[in-house]
């Protein structure tokens, strides 16, 4: 038997969940569809959001013939026999090609559609849950209208949650009802992935011994549901969401986003982007916060989870409400700039573990700045084609100032 998402699946664009921004009577896919146009399309987004859905009522209605593939197996093989089929129905109204999952195809593989897709033997609709800009060939990109597909909100799965119990309840004839507390779990807990949670529905539906409730639900939606791809973007965009929190210096935003990495199961990467915060964002207006957000990490790998949450948040609100400053970030970026540009090849003879000058290279030879007054002297460091180039910039807060203060007072003669 088929699943309960499955069995559900839109016949039109009316009963898709979520996503009117689009699909809304003057949305702009529905427009474009109502027009008689099947331009080539990427569909963006997570899962469980409707984008095969959509392909499907597409196609029906464009009346093309419909193929799929899914790109985490196919092979160069199934693309190129989908593409010779082409060739025999190319004076009908062509194949509308769905290739789920696009980015799993190599460059090669996605070059051979060019030809096809360009003089009209295929449409292309590609869905893709990772940045299309990253991982789709240019050359299709190009050539295709891009389509964003957003998470379902509460409200819009809590609908599909009532139509869903009520097809179960007409398929068994056994009446069951979904308490409060269920639905809203249910409604949030799958993250928007409205495929997920159906299948949870359907499940609850049947081993709840009367009503289901929260703790049957809480059983069903399990948390593997509710993890993510570490290697895709969804998980590279909570680490960024984090870091310009605390960079924000929004504390409960921090904290937010570091318990939805650490739900996922993901306990090193946040780790890791709490020690660069701590230097790249707090910095010198702060410098011991990098040694205490190390220890606190330290602690956090020491517990593992779920005890790490507690340091990690602690790490969390600490650097989201400290002072800061992105001075030696901006410092080394810059000097990295100038070598990449091949500067900087003249140094200084004076800095040079040379011990023996000639006669006319006293001039350049090194003096020991603890010989002088306040332990400094006038002399060049940086090579000669740098010689007054400034990376670094001294912060507005109190620990930079303070340093600034002190070089003035030292160079003073």
């Amino acid at each position: 038997m088929t699943s309960l998402a499955e069995r559900m699946r839109p016949e039109s664009f009316d009963e898709v969940y979520g996503q009117e921004h689009i699909l809304s009577k003057n949305g702009a896919l529905t427009k474009i569809v109502n027009a008689g146009l099947v331009p080539n399309m990427i569909f963006y987004g997570p899962s469980g959001t409707g984008k095969t859905t959509v392909a499907n009522i597409i196609a029906k209605r464009a009346g093309k013939t419909l193929k799929k593939l899914n790109a985490t197996i196919a092979q160069t093989k199934d693309i190129k026999d989908v593409l010779q089929e082409s060739n025999l129905l190319f004076s009908n109204d062509g194949i509308l090609l769905f290739i789920d999952e696009i980015q799993y195809l190599n460059k090669r593989q996605q070059q051979t559609l060019l030809e096809f897709i360009e003089d009209g033997r295929v449409t292309l609709i590609a869905s893709t849950t990772e940045n299309p800009y990253f991982y789709i060939y240019k050359a299709i990109l190009s050539r295709s209208t891009l389509f964003e597909f957003k998470p379902l909100s509460a409200n819009a799965v809590g609908k599909a949650l009532d139509r869903g119990l009520g097809m179960l309840e007409e398929e068994t004839g056994i009446a069951k009802a979904l308490t409060p507390e269920a639905r809203t779990f249910l409604s949030n807990a799958g993250g928007g992935d409205l495929r997920a949670t159906l299948n949870a529905l359907e499940l609850a539906f049947h081993t709840a011994e009367g009503d289901i409730d929260e703790e049957c639900a809480k059983s069903v939606l399990t948390m593997s549901t509710m993890t993510f791809d570490r290697s895709a973007d969804g998980h590279y965009e909570l680490l960024s969401a984090l870091q310009k929190s605390i960079r924000g210096s929004d504390e409960n935003a921090a904290v937010f986003y570091l318990a939805k990495l650490l739900q996922g199961g993901d306990l090193i990467s946040p780790c890791r982007r709490l020690l660069v915060i701590a230097s790249e964002d707090i910095g010198l207006a702060w410098p011991m916060a990098a040694t205490i957000v190390k220890s606190l990490v330290d602690s956090a790998l020491q517990l593992g989870l779920p005890e790490a949450r507690i340091p990690l948040a602690e790490a969390a609100i600490l650097l989201a409400t400290a002072p800061k400053s992105n001075s030696a970030y901006m410092a080394i970026n810059e000097a990295s700039e100038d070598i990449a540009l091949g500067l900087g090849q003249d140094m200084p003879s004076r800095l040079k573990n040379n011990h023996c000058f000639g006669e006319g290279d006293k001039k350049d030879e090194y003096l020991y700045p603890h010989d002088f007054p306040n332990h400094w002297v006038d002399q060049q460091y940086l090579p000669n084609d740098l010689k007054d180039r400034v990376y670094y910039r001294f912060g507005d807060n109190k620990t930079e100032k303070a340093a600034f203060e002190y070089k003035k007072s030292i160079q003073k003669k």
